[in-house]
């Protein structure tokens, strides 16, 4: 699996090929509601989006949205919640398959910047609204972005295992800084032009920097 499995296009796509499927309508309209939810929640905000404005983009009754999702706040932490369920099975099923720790941290930065490339509206709504309710965040979302951060912080410890990283930093400081670096990144280009391309630059020039942040050193080599 690519970057490239991750853009939207591909995930229309993808979801198209679903809808033609026997045994697929519950997940598909579950997905279509969320779609619904990342345009309604993009153009108007969270507080001043209804369910129904959200149920009509979506093509569903309004009582069709509580059959998934209990309100407009679990609706909008879902789309966390997915997002970062795409990432650790990436991370779990993908990143393995690379042969060494550097390569599979490289694979975390193009990961989580392909999925949101040409998604404006979803990088929008998971940098700047979901995070305008922090206790939206600690109730509901803490403990997947926990695992997240856990799940890179692997890659550093395997990392330093091998002697391809640094021993003398914190592998979870490394991965929030991974994160922070990150939703910076995504922030600015969702407020911005969001022109196509840029997530994967800056996916290339944020690996050189934090790659060589992780070099060891041979003095504390020496020291060990």
């Amino acid at each position: 699996m690519s970057e490239a499995s991750f853009s939207g296009r591909k995930t229309a796509k993808s979801r198209r090929t679903q809808r033609s499927a026997p045994g697929r309508r519950t997940g598909d309209k579950r997905a279509r509601i969320l779609d619904a939810a990342v345009r309604v929640f993009a153009k108007s905000g969270f507080y001043a989006t209804r369910v129904s404005d959200v149920a009509k983009a979506a093509g569903v009754a309004d009582g069709t949205i509580y059959l998934y999702f209990t309100s407009k706040e679990h609706l909008l932490v879902s789309l966390f919640e997915d997002r970062v369920e795409r990432l650790l099975a990436y991370i779990q099923g993908e990143l393995p398959k690379r042969p060494s720790a550097k390569e599979r941290l490289q694979g975390v930065l193009e990961m989580q910047l392909g999925l949101l490339e040409g998604e404006r509206e979803l990088a929008e709504v998971l940098t700047v609204i979901l995070r305008q309710s922090t206790k939206l965040m600690k109730e509901y979302a803490v403990p997947r972005f926990l695992a997240y951060l856990d799940a890179i912080a692997k890659i550093v410890e395997a990392g330093q295992a091998s002697g391809e990283f640094r021993p003398d930093v914190s592998p979870h400081l490394v991965a929030r800084a991974v994160f922070g670096a990150l939703d910076g990144i995504t922030l600015t280009w969702a407020l911005g032009r969001a022109e196509p391309g840029a997530l994967a630059r800056a996916s290339t020039q944020l690996g050189l920097i934090l790659l060589s942040g992780l070099e060891p050193r041979p003095s504390l080599q020496g020291a060990t």
